[in-house]
């Protein structure tokens, strides 16, 4: 088992991917593993469409995605890529093209102009010879307006005439692999085959970036191993469903932790289903928790605090935890702006004298709340020395911590130059 885990970091260690370039950001090549998320508005309404595309960027996504599935979608395009600019938000603006892409990006050359990369979907282009004449139609838009392609493999939508070949082929030649292991091989084909296929268009390697995204954290970890063993190509990290709340965050996490940390993955999403009316950020804020518990990006201060026991019959350290969260996640837009290196900051916010005391002193800036029976004092620590104890209300204690916070930004992180 060791020799094998070892052959396979070095296999990975020598894995090295080509620089694509998305609007101004570097994607592979040795750039840092990017952020990115997908707008859930009707795309035909740029209004909304553009302000959710500047909240998710506000959020930590680094580049946006949008589906682009009707004319009325495509018309709206230039408008939303003028309202981000306008907003002052530069993160790039990929389209997502399934089934009529071919149709849009030529009828529609102003969007094809405005969007930064555009995503291809090699399974719903088409079948047989109009497939390929379909597929190379969107990297002809491509290379004319010298944007990026990423060939995105889906397991729900894969090309059905191969899946058909690959299986009787492990029948006919009495292969014995389960069907999980012919479907996944389809897809590292499919989008290697799709790869040659772009190249023999005119699309250079610079241009192009892959994804091969399923459902089950174990076929994605497999998928992308035998990935990134056969292209140098970068890859799009996620699971093409992971689900909702704490079952998309687990799932999500179990498979792109492992792959990431093999150094496998250029840009990833967490493809949380929201609550109806829920916060579409939140899949930004996981992907960026995701890199940040790596130890592979920093995006914002985080806040370390306990789980709450018999010790802490009181809500009042969760309460001023969560305060604490959304209060820097308010503030970071501003912050990033303004100061260089904010992002570092660690805060702790704990329930009792346990862990309190400890933790606290651990991080930039802490406080040890009281808990049951303690004494109703909160010690604060900055950079591990006691400063001061905060008494009163909770909204006294939440402003206090507020203050200390802030003060704590504007004279340890140096003015951001403009």
């Amino acid at each position: 088992m060791f020799v094998c885990i070892m052959d396979r970091m070095s296999i990975v260690k020598l894995h090295r991917t080509v620089g694509v370039r998305v609007g101004h950001l570097q994607i592979g090549g040795g750039a840092p593993v990017a952020v990115q998320s997908m707008t859930l508005t009707d795309t035909a309404d740029a209004a909304a469409t553009a302000r959710q595309c500047v909240e998710l960027a506000e959020a930590g996504s680094e580049l946006v995605r949008v589906t682009v599935n009707v004319p009325e979608a495509a018309a709206a395009v230039p408008e939303i890529k003028q309202r981000m600019l306008d907003a002052g938000c530069t993160a790039p603006l990929i389209g997502d093209f399934h089934y009529n892409g071919h149709l849009l990006l030529t009828r529609y050359p102003a969007c094809a102009a405005a969007l930064d990369k555009y995503r291809i979907n090699p399974g719903n282009v088409g079948t047989g010879a109009r497939r390929d004449e379909r597929f190379a139609t969107i990297c002809t838009v491509a290379i004319h307006h010298n944007k990026p392609v990423r060939i995105g493999v889906n397991g729900g939508s894969l090309n059905q005439e191969l899946v058909t070949a690959k299986m009787e082929e492990n029948t006919a030649r009495n292969l014995g692999r389960s069907s999980e292991e012919v479907l996944n091989e389809c897809m590292v084909i499919s989008a290697l085959e799709s790869t040659d296929l772009a190249l023999e268009t005119g699309l250079h390697n610079d241009q192009i970036i892959i994804s091969c995204k399923v459902s089950r954290p174990r076929d994605l970890i497999a998928i992308y191993r035998d990935l990134a063993r056969k292209t140098d190509q970068p890859l799009h990290l996620g699971l093409t469903e992971a689900g909702m709340g704490v079952k998309g965050l687990v799932w999500s996490a179990s498979a792109m932790g492992i792959l990431l940390s093999e150094g496998i993955g250029d840009t990833i999403r967490v493809s949380l289903t929201p609550r109806p009316g829920g916060d579409r950020r939140e899949e930004v804020y996981a992907a960026c928790e995701l890199l940040q518990a790596l130890g592979l990006r920093s995006f914002s201060p985080s806040v370390t605090a306990c789980p709450g026991c018999g010790r802490t019959t009181s809500t009042t350290f969760q309460e001023l935890a969560e305060r604490t969260q959304e209060y820097i996640r308010a503030r970071m837009p501003e912050w990033k702006q303004q100061y260089e290196g904010v992002e570092t900051l660690t805060l702790a916010v704990m329930g009792c004298v346990v862990n309190g005391p400890g933790e606290s002193r651990a991080a930039n800036i802490g406080i040890s709340l009281p808990g049951t029976g303690e004494a109703p004092n909160c010690p604060v620590y900055i950079d591990g020395e006691h400063f001061t104890t905060l008494r009163g209300t909770y909204d006294e204690l939440a402003e206090g911590f507020r203050a200390l916070v802030d003060n704590y930004v504007a004279g340890h992180y140096s003015p951001r130059r403009t």
